[in-house]
């Protein structure tokens, strides 16, 4: 006699325990939560009254700060040899939920330090190939309209790591911290240069922070005019001085490096103005030696945050699988997940809102039977951009490169439930 399935039985649509997604919005939340390892007794008991609830709580601080009992939840981070402020601190998505990344989470990259920058002092200068140069103090900027975009910035070395001939024996906050999303509000830039008056010869512009290592790039002018912000405010606070305070270039999907921070000016120019920084740097090296110079959006990614290495699985039964995708190019359209290392895929749910150039969260339902697995995510955007397998990347560009590593990451899942960074 056939066996028939339970209608509240959730329907398995891919190898090794993928679950369909739509089972998020049935029953399956209350199913994942009943075969939880829940703190059960036979009776129910009044709850004690437990030491913080017979003493006055804390007072009032002027800033508020994370619970103690939270302290893992930190950037990691590292300084180049005989330096104090030239490395990176990394964002520990891992531990993190939701798209927006808290401020004091928000990863840093800096080319020699943070300047200590007074704010009434500051100014933005714009000249070049334009009518009228124009000044500008922070003060002035704030009397302008002002608009708010959720983008992502990810560095252009992000996930460089992938790029090794053996994976590294390490996890997202490692691989991939190098990768925030914040809500930034500002000025449009294109309010300003069309206030300078934009002569017809120009093509590009210059934007150059005011840090001491005189960071700068050069940007087409398409973009400036398109999306392009003078943020002033990350997740509605006056930006931190580590994202560019008082005010930074904010460049929706382009690599971190052209958001260029601390931003004191912009001049417009016929053509790219070739700066140490980016011809000494950002460039993509290809296999046969040559470099590809001025590739700007960062290509569509996804990572599995949760489970991943670190994080060691629970008891057999359902979990689920979340984790990022975003991609420079515009909405993340969809995202598959996979338990069999690429030989199946099921189709992940994506959490509202999804924006473009902005951080999607997906969630994918998974029924772990306890034996081996090998997890992967691959997003897809809506220009029809597929995330590319590492072997396809590899393979394209060769592995000798730093920048734009977007290949699919692979965690193996062991009996025991440890988790492990593998190529698959």
């Amino acid at each position: 006699m056939r066996k028939t399935k339970r209608a509240s039985e959730p329907e398995q649509v891919a190898g090794n325990g993928l679950l369909d997604r739509r089972f998020f919005l049935t029953a399956g939340a209350a199913a994942i939560g009943s075969t939880a390892l829940i703190d059960k007794t036979d009776a129910a008991e009044e709850l004690p009254v437990e030491p913080w609830m017979k003493t006055p709580g804390s007072p009032f601080t002027p800033y508020g700060q994370p619970s103690k009992h939270t302290n893992m939840v930190a950037r990691t981070f590292a300084s180049a040899p005989g330096t104090t402020g030239t490395g990176a601190s990394r964002t520990p998505h891992h531990l993190l939920d939701g798209t927006i990344t808290p401020n004091g989470l928000h990863f840093e990259r800096h080319h020699n330090g943070i300047p200590d920058i007074n704010p009434e002092a500051h100014r933005l200068l714009i000249h070049g190939l334009v009518k009228r140069p124009l000044v500008f103090t922070l003060d002035a900027l704030m009397r302008y309209p002002m608009e708010s975009r959720i983008a992502f910035i990810e560095c252009a070395g992000n996930s460089s790591l992938l790029y090794q001939k053996d994976p590294a024996p390490v996890g997202v906050q490692p691989i991939h911290g190098l990768l925030s999303c914040a809500e930034w509000t500002g000025v449009r830039l294109a309010t300003l240069l069309d206030e300078a008056g934009i002569d017809p010869g120009a093509q590009w512009i210059l934007a150059e922070g005011a840090d001491s290592s005189g960071m700068s790039r050069s940007v087409p002018l398409a973009k400036a005019m398109d999306d392009a912000l003078i943020a002033i405010y990350q997740n509605g606070e006056p930006v931190r001085p580590s994202n560019g305070y008082p005010m930074r270039l904010l460049l929706p999907g382009y690599e971190g490096n052209m958001n260029v921070k601390w931003l004191r000016r912009i001049k417009l120019t016929a053509a790219p103005t070739m700066t140490k920084d980016e011809t000494s740097k950002y460039t993509i090296l290809l296999a046969d030696g040559k470099s590809l110079q001025f590739c700007f959006a960062q290509e569509a990614k996804s990572v599995i945050t949760r489970p991943s290495p670190g994080l060691s699985m629970g008891a057999p039964g359902l979990h689920e699988i979340t984790g990022l995708a975003w991609s420079g190019y515009g909405r993340i359209a969809k995202v598959e997940v996979s338990a069999d290392g690429g030989a199946s895929w099921a189709q992940a749910a994506l959490q509202d809102p999804v924006l473009p150039m902005a951080v999607t969260r997906f969630r994918s339902p998974w029924r772990w039977d306890g034996g081996p697995a090998v997890l992967q995510s691959r997003a897809k955007d809506d220009s029809g951009y597929v995330q590319p397998s590492r072997s396809k990347l590899i393979a394209d560009r060769g592995g000798r490169g730093a920048y734009h590593f977007n290949g699919i990451t692979s965690w193996s899942v062991a009996e025991s439930g440890e988790v492990k960074h593998v190529y698959a």
